[in-house]
């Protein structure tokens, strides 16, 4: 048993015939904190928690109005505004976090918690940036601790049935990928606010320091807190970082793609003013367009070249498919198309709706009664959550850690692969000059490679600044 099951508490393990048929042992249960209590912190608590199946023992956040019905839900749950604080005073009690915070700070929350033994749910993204993927990849094992990333749509059925059409050939060998989103719908391309209203009620000066953390500090506005943190690059990762793992999630897992061996973007102009763009390098774009090229595989012999679009700037209709078909789902707001040499894959969100149109015409669509190996696919979120506590109990390297859909190997290198759209818009945005704002020379503009294994640009250093980050002291990731 790892270190982070044994950290439960004092207590010792009853065989269950002693408690009678049915009866869960008290150490049976898995001692869970939350770090985010708020907004999808609070689903995915509650979600782990299954009903009692588990305990929630801690609770943090920063805000006490956005996760005041998770503390009503969990009353015996000690609450802190610090994670690090709740970590290192309940050591001995939590066994396992669920981290939902914004995305800034799910790498250094994660790490501290691994380093301390504990199993982590982490809500997508998996981290801020290229470098702390890969960072707590290579930590989820040097600790020996059960990982998930919170794109439930991983463990939906409908990704089985993407990868089992593609392994028996039905599609050929892909060459072409198209994802799109109409994401975001949060304030992007806008100016940094200038004004500082005073901070809510809820909030202290000192929360308001927790909710920066590791970012560089900029005063209070409700244009980053709540939710619209997701617009700025010093805390969120805009589109991608939202809807990505919800949509690259499907290609990835049929193709088994590598590292990406070049990116280059197109970024949507905002003008308020005549001739004069605004340069807002703070903030996310309002929409934007990214291609990475993918070479060969052992599973696929074709070069893919990989598309994505937000802003609600999707592709048109292939050949293949009827022009009163929707693509990827409902309304053609989010989608996947896989264009292969036999014929094309489309799904939508977390994988659903997965269609198949063949070049002789015939189309393919998932039987209602397919079967999977997921005693818990019934569950909310396919049982995204419920899995991997059931993982934690049965520990490192067991048949159910080896079961999740999304634990940070695979995660991991899923981020780094949506991430780097965000490198490419960053770089996109980089001028020279004494006056950066009015001289306008964008050196970043151009097809960025890519040194996978080193993690580096290769032929515009200035990009490399984006793999990572500056961390404010006393939040490094270490």
């Amino acid at each position: 048993m790892n270190k982070g099951t044994l950290a439960a508490g004092s207590f010792f393990i009853v065989p269950r015939f002693i408690l009678g048929n049915g009866y869960i042992a008290p150490s049976d249960k898995l001692n869970i904190a939350a770090i985010g209590a708020g907004g999808k912190g609070r689903s995915d608590i509650i979600n782990a928690f299954n009903n009692g199946a588990e305990n929630v023992v801690g609770l943090c956040d920063i805000d006490t109005a956005m996760c005041s019905d998770a503390v009503e839900q969990f009353p015996n749950a000690k609450f802190y505004h610090d994670f690090r604080v709740m970590l290192e005073e309940m050591d001995k009690d939590i066994d396992a976090v669920t981290i939902s915070a914004p995305d800034h700070v799910h790498g250094v929350a994660a790490m501290t918690a691994m380093q301390s033994g504990k199993h982590v749910y982490v809500q997508k993204p998996l981290t801020h940036n290229i470098y702390e993927a890969r960072q707590l990849t290579q930590a989820a094992r040097k600790y020996k601790v059960v990982t998930q990333m919170g794109n439930q749509g991983a463990s939906n059925p409908a990704q089985s049935q993407l990868v089992e059409w593609f392994d028996k050939g039905v599609i050929g060998s892909v060459h072409t990928v198209y994802i799109w989103t109409n994401r975001p719908v949060w304030p992007q391309g806008i100016p940094v606010p200038a004004e500082k209203p005073p901070l809510p009620e809820q909030i202290k000066p000192e929360d308001w320091d927790l909710f920066i953390g590791p970012a560089d500090y900029v005063d209070y506005h409700p244009l980053y807190h709540p939710f619209k943190w997701r617009g700025w690059w010093n805390f969120g990762t805009g589109a991608l970082g939202d809807m990505g793992y919800h949509l690259v999630d499907s290609p990835f897992r049929v193709l088994q793609l590598g590292h990406p061996t070049e990116v280059e973007c197109s970024v949507e102009q905002v003008f308020t003013r005549d001739w004069v763009p605004e340069y807002i390098p703070e903030g996310c774009p309002p929409s934007s367009t990214i291609q990475l090229k993918f070479p060969a595989t052992a599973k696929n012999n074709s070069e893919v070249k990989f598309n994505w679009s937000d802003g609600g700037i999707r592709p048109f209709h292939p050949e293949l498919i009827p022009a009163d078909d929707w693509l990827g789902e409902p309304d053609s707001g989010n989608g996947v198309i896989m264009i292969g040499t036999k014929g094309i894959m489309t799904c939508g969100t977390y994988g659903t709706r997965p269609q198949v149109y063949l070049n002789n015409g015939d189309k393919l669509t998932m039987p209602k009664d397919y079967k999977v190996d997921n005693p818990n696919v019934g569950l909310p979120e396919y049982g995204h959550q419920v899995s991997w506590t059931q993982a934690c109990k049965a520990g490192f390297e067991s048949k159910e850690h080896k079961a999740l859909t999304s634990s940070f190997d695979y995660a991991g290198p899923l981020t780094e692969i949506v991430i780097m759209g965000n490198l490419a818009i960053r770089s996109h945005m980089t001028a020279s000059g004494k006056d950066q704002r009015r001289r306008m020379q964008f050196d970043g503009r151009k097809k960025l490679l890519w040194d996978g294994e080193n993690m580096k640009i290769t032929n515009y250093d200035e990009a490399n600044a984006f793999v990572g980050r500056n961390y404010q002291e006393g939040w490094k990731l270490i």
